[in-house]
């Protein structure tokens, strides 16, 4: 009788309020990883380009450099979008493709280790890595690569072939690499 009496409580008591999720301000994605570069390069590719994206195998690059700044890479791995910069200018912004499922494209702060125009694997069957720019000492780099318009490295940014050329032009050893995502 106790039982039945405790259970006709629980039933009578009104159903919690629950408040909807609120959307984190300034961060529309859920970004695992970001100091705000991504977004900057966005803004940056929208108000230079007049493009808020671009289709897969997609760049856009600058008529005209500064002459004066460091480049800077900006890689955007929830966008898929790399963005290039000299000093606070941006000079071009492209489709890559990253890390697939099971892959890593590291984030973080990275410089340019290594750079050569026709690098090759060290894991993958020794596979053309054009206009390579290496960021770690595991062989992840930047380079020019089939860019289907999703994830599909084994943890490399792959980047159209004209933009990786202009960006390895741009680039020294030492250039700053950001990842967010």
């Amino acid at each position: 009788m106790v039982t039945a009496i405790v259970l006709a409580g629980c039933e009578t008591a009104p159903p919690p309020q629950v408040a909807a999720p609120v959307k984190p301000v300034g961060q529309p994605m859920p970004y695992k990883w970001t100091v705000g570069n991504a977004e900057k390069g966005h803004k940056a590719m929208v108000s230079t380009f007049s493009r808020a994206g671009l289709a897969p195998g997609q760049f856009v690059w600058a008529e005209t450099l500064p002459t004066e700044g460091d480049p800077k890479v900006i890689v955007d791995l929830l966008t898929q979008t790399a963005y290039a910069f000299k000093g606070d200018v941006l000079v071009g912004a492209a489709s890559i493709s990253s890390a697939k499922t099971g892959m890593v494209t590291p984030l973080g702060y990275w410089k340019v280790l290594d750079k050569k125009k026709l690098g090759h694997s060290r894991k993958y069957d020794n596979a053309p890595m054009p206009f390579m720019q290496r960021i770690d000492e595991y062989g992840i780099a930047l380079h020019g690569g089939v860019n289907p318009g999703y994830p599909a490295s084994h943890g490399c940014v792959r980047m159209p072939m004209k933009f990786a050329e202009k960006l390895f032009g741009l680039t020294k050893l030492g250039t700053e690499v950001v990842i967010e995502g």
